[in-house]
C-alpha cells in the first residue's frame, strides 16, 4: 500500500481503521526517548514508558528516565508509579499500559511505547498465560533439590513433564525452570497446553526499532556508565538503601555495582567497569530479544541522529496516511 494514495472508505480494511500506536524498541542507550520526544511533537503524541526499573519512584540517575524537563514537554505515562519495595508484575504492566493506550487513543492523540524491557512489551502485545498462583513450599522444594542436584536436574525433570516447554528454556534459567514445573504440577497438565493469551486489540501496530552500530553503541554506554556515578548515583543508591532496605529493584544495573561498592566489594573504578560491562551485555541480550519481534523497521542509527528522525517520521506518515 502506497502511502502517497488515499483510499477510498471502501477499501479500507478493518485493519486500517484501527487507531495507532507506535512501539519504539532498542538497546539501552540508543536514543529511543530522544526519538519518541520527536516523533511525540511531531505527531501529537504521548509517551508510555516501557521500562522495568523506570516504574519505580527515586530510582532516577541509574534508569536514565526522561530528564523533568521533557516530562514537561509531553505527557509521560508508567514513570514513577510505585514505590521499590513494591513488586511489580509484567501483568501489571499490561494492564496499566492498556488502559494507557485506550486513555490517550480517547484524547485524539498518538500513543508512542517506548522502552528496552521485552518482557513488558510482550506482555502488552500479546498478554501473558493464567497460570496457576505461586506456591511457595513447592518453589523453596525445587530450589533446594536445585541447589543439591545442580539447575541440569530440573531441566530433566522439566522434560519428562513437558517437552515442549523444556525445549524453549534454558537449562540454567533456574526461575523459569522452577516456575514451568510448579505449573505443570499444580495444572496436572503440561504448562505448553494451559497457556492462555490476551493479545493486545484494537489498536494497529508500528514497531520501529533502533540498531545503531555496536562499537558506537558501546561508547556511549561506557560513557552514561561513568556519567551516572559522577552524578551520585552512589548516593542515590545510599538513599534507596536506607529507606527500602536491600529490595530486588536494587539489584538492576547500576544499582547493583553501586551496593558493591557500599558493601565495600568493589572500588569505584571497579564498580564503574561492571556497570559497564552490564550494560554492554544488556544491550546484546536486547537485541536478540528484539529481533524475535515481528514486522519491526530497523533503523540503523541512534535515535538522536537526523537519519533516525527523519527515517521514523517516515514510517509513522506513511501508518497515518494507509488509513
Amino acid at each position: 500500500m502506497s502511502p502517497e494514495r488515499t483510499l477510498a472508505p471502501d477499501e479500507l480494511s478493518s485493519e486500517s481503521r484501527l487507531p495507532l500506536a507506535v512501539l519504539l524498541l532498542g538497546p539501552t542507550g540508543s536514543g529511543k526517548t530522544a526519538l519518541s520526544l520527536a516523533l511525540g511533537e511531531r505527531f501529537g503524541g504521548e509517551i508510555v514508558s516501557c521500562d522495568s526499573v523506570a516504574v519505580y519512584r527515586g530510582m532516577d540517575l541509574g534508569t536514565a528516565k526522561p530528564a523533568a524537563e521533557a516530562r514537561t514537554r509531553l505527557p509521560h505515562h508508567l514513570i514513577d508509579v510505585v514505590e521499590p519495595d513494591h513488586p511489580f508484575t509484567a501483568g501489571e504492566y499490561s494492564r496499566r499500559a492498556r488502559e494507557a493506550l485506550k486513555e490517550i487513543i480517547g484524547r485524539g492523540r498518538l500513543p508512542i511505547v517506548t522502552g528496552g524491557t521485552g518482557l513488558y512489551l510482550r506482555a502488552l502485545t500479546e498478554g501473558l498465560f493464567a497460570g496457576p498462583p505461586r506456591q511457595e513450599d513447592l518453589r523453596e522444594r525445587l530450589r533446594l533439590s536445585a541447589q543439591k542436584r545442580g539447575s541440569a536436574w530440573l531441566h530433566r525433570l522439566l522434560m519428562r513433564l513437558d517437552p515442549a516447554s523444556a525445549a524453549r528454556i534454558h537449562a540454567n534459567d533456574t526461575p523459569k525452570l522452577i516456575r514451568a514445573i510448579e505449573v505443570c504440577l499444580a495444572a496436572r497438565m503440561p504448562m505448553s497446553e494451559v497457556l492462555s493469551r490476551d493479545p493486545l486489540t484494537g489498536f494497529r501496530l508500528l514497531r520501529i526499532g533502533l540498531n545503531p552500530p555496536r562499537k558506537e553503541l558501546y561508547e556511549r554506554l561506557n560513557r552514561r556508565c561513568a556519567e551516572m556515578f559522577a552524578a551520585g548515583l552512589v548516593e542515590e543508591t545510599r538513599v534507596l538503601l536506607a529507606r527500602y532496605g536491600p529490595v530486588k529493584a536494587l539489584d538492576s544495573l547500576g544499582y547493583k555495582q553501586a551496593r558493591a561498592l557500599l558493601a565495600g566489594e568493589m572500588s569505584e573504578p571497579q564498580a564503574i567497569a561492571a556497570a559497564q560491562q552490564g550494560h554492554r551485555n544488556y544491550a546484546k541480550r536486547q537485541l536478540t530479544w528484539f529481533r524475535r519481534e515481528p514486522d519491526v523497521h530497523w533503523i540503523a542509527a541512534f535515535g538522536d541522529e537526523l537519519e533516525a528522525v527523519s527515517s521514523a517520521v517516515k514510517l509513522v506518515q506513511g501508518a497515518i496516511l494507509c488509513r
